[in-house]
């Protein structure tokens, strides 16, 4: 059975539940819930299998916090024998509009910390990633607070639909591949 590694970076604690930063967390939740799926506290974050298609997607939300996500990819990477085409990576994008998905084969972290950790501890860039759009809608020296902030009521009412897009980029991308699923979904 094909396996996949997916992985919502995120910051584990209540007072970083429900931010901007957290999406990671979030979409993985969501598909949690959707699917009745339980997470289970295992080495280096919180693990739950997903079973779709006859494929399985292992999905991993680490306990390392979100710049130091690099070394429970690379545990569960090795530990689950799970091939380099076979990780994703979903993590909030300041450079993106509200929602909006982008999802990529390989490329570099962007200024993501998470990201940078997960290149440096792999070697490589060629990994892919789902990028969900937080826009950039703050005063210039506010990033921290922007990103570390809880959505706002707009984005909280249009998030579900979101999340629900979300869901069906990750059983696309574990069952038919990055390829296809970039054709379907980046932009969406």
């Amino acid at each position: 059975m094909k396996k996949s590694l997916i992985v919502g970076l995120g910051n584990i604690g209540e007072k970083y539940s429900d931010t901007r930063h957290n999406i990671g967390f979030k979409i993985l939740d969501y598909l949690a819930e959707q699917e009745a799926l339980t997470f289970e506290t295992k080495k280096l974050g919180d693990m739950a299998t997903f079973k779709y298609k006859g494929r399985q997607m292992l999905l991993l939300k680490p306990n390392t916090y979100m710049n130091l996500s690099g070394k429970a990819v690379q545990y569960w990477l090795t530990k689950e024998k799970i091939a380099l085409e076979n990780l994703l990576i979903i993590t909030d994008d300041l450079n993106l509009p509200f929602g909006t998905i982008r999802l990529k084969a390989k490329g570099s972290d962007g200024g993501h910390n998470g990201l940078k950790d997960i290149q440096d501890k792999l070697n490589t860039t060629k990994y892919s990633r789902f990028r969900f759009g937080i826009s950039d809608n703050f005063n210039q020296g506010h990033q921290v607070d922007y990103v570390l902030g809880k959505w706002s009521a707009q984005e909280n009412s249009a998030l579900e639909n979101r999340l629900k897009v979300a869901l069906e980029a990750i059983k696309s991308f574990g069952t038919t591949g990055i390829n296809n699923t970039m054709n379907n979904f980046n932009g969406k």
